[in-house]
């Protein structure tokens, strides 16, 4: 019988008593409920004295493989004073039998009407109209610094962080952020790939992962090496089919924790997979994780661009530097008599980045190849290395490289 308690575990065989080295291999015998992570909770103290299980603030707790996930929700105003709280949560979870890993994401909501609210939306006179500026949107800026991103501290061992994203789904932002990693590989660089799209990860099936990340003994998980590539998603903590319904707020947290309590290594860069749209949470995301760059990806339908000029203008608001645009699905070509259609136009995405002065780095055909490749988990600049579609995203990685030339020599010293 095992005992929860120690680092040894005894079980009694026979006359004798076998001993197995850690407790990891009697936990992996074990599973555990709701009710028993809400006994343990209940003896971690808010910072007003209170049992965490009585202070009406645990959200539903998601157990999944031994991983449990749970969310701490308290109001803006005391927000810094729960750090504690949640840090002592998660330890207190991550320590019990049958638990291998254990994420507690703090959110932190304000109120409506709450005194210390943002003031409402008010029309703004002059030519910018209705809408708040940026600055509405930003912490306070440290007076020596005119980015929010000057303020964010680096993540050790990481020199540049580059964002791609698309103002809307379903352009092929993903399949684009992961063969762009594979492309900064093949240039020589030590590359990490982040799935930070929480709602709808789809890194998992692009590279056919299916492990689950382990965690180390400083207490931070280790991303999973495929393809030469550093990777971690929220999709490998949970099963494909499980909706995550998190708030605006908890999807930051975990964002933030996967970011900043992942073993990254060394990497020149990291590519974040961000989430689609140009809402609460993808601002926040801009103005939060310290990007020096971000790719917008989009097709050359006149929808599509429309999304993808607000996109643009979010990094921008935020002081981020727009890397270029790839026009993605830019074009048919037919594998058999070789004719060319434009099924959704044809140039948009290259003629908005001559009107908004940003780089244009490349079309992107649609092509059976590449969805082959990602839906098996190959992606094509793997499984095609010499052929003309992995050129391609190898040319626009070498614009994003050359682009971070200078970020990437001063990490170097």
């Amino acid at each position: 019988m095992c005992r929860t308690r120690g680092k040894r575990w005894s079980t009694g065989w026979s006359r004798g008593t076998g001993l197995l080295d850690e407790s990891r291999d009697c936990r992996e015998k074990l599973s555990v409920t709701e009710r028993q992570i809400r006994d343990v909770l209940s003896n971690v103290m808010s910072p007003d004295g209170v049992p965490l299980t009585q202070a009406k603030v645990l959200s539903e707790i998601a157990i999944n493989d031994g991983k449990a996930y749970f969310s701490i929700n308290v109001d803006a105003a005391n927000a810094a004073a729960w750090g504690d709280a949640r840090a002592k949560a998660e330890a207190a979870v991550r320590g019990m039998p049958g638990v291998t890993s254990a994420m507690v994401v703090l959110t932190a909501e304000r109120k409506p009407m709450a005194a210390a609210g943002p003031a409402p939306y008010r029309r703004v006179s002059g030519a910018g109209g209705g809408l708040p500026p940026a600055s509405a949107h930003r912490p306070t800026p440290h007076a020596a610094s005119g980015s929010p991103m000057a303020k964010q501290a680096p993540i050790p061992g990481i020199a540049a962080i580059v964002a791609v994203a698309s103002g809307k789904g379903g352009v092929g932002k993903s399949t684009t952020a992961l063969n762009l990693a594979l492309g900064l590989r093949d240039l020589g660089l030590r590359v990490g790939l982040m799935d930070a799209d929480i709602y709808g990860p789809s890194v998992p099936r692009l590279t056919a992962i299916h492990d689950k990340p382990v965690v180390n003994e400083h207490k931070k998980m280790i991303p999973i090496e495929r393809f030469g590539l550093s990777i971690m998603s929220i999709g490998f903590l949970v099963e494909e089919e499980t909706a995550m319904i998190w708030r605006g707020p908890m999807v930051m947290s975990a964002i933030t924790q996967m970011l900043r309590e992942v073993a990254w290594g060394k990497l020149d860069i990291l590519v974040v997979d961000m989430p689609p749209g140009t809402g609460d949470a993808q601002l926040t995301l801009a103005q939060n994780v310290p990007l020096k760059g971000a790719v917008i990806v989009s097709t050359p339908q006149d929808l599509a661009l429309i999304d993808a000029r607000r996109g643009l203008a979010m990094f921008r608001k935020v002081n981020v530097p727009v890397l270029g645009i790839v026009e993605n699905m830019s074009y048919f070509q037919c594998p058999e008599c070789g004719t060319r259609s434009d099924i959704f136009g044809h140039g948009g995405a290259r003629h908005e980045a001559e009107r908004l002065g940003v780089p244009f780095l490349g079309e992107v055909p649609l092509h059976m190849s590449i969805r082959a490749t990602s839906d098996a988990g190959t992606p094509v600049v793997v499984s095609e290395p010499n052929g003309p579609h992995a050129t391609i995203y190898r040319a626009i990685a070498t614009q994003v490289r050359d682009q971070l030339k200078d970020v990437l020599a001063m990490a170097a010293e």
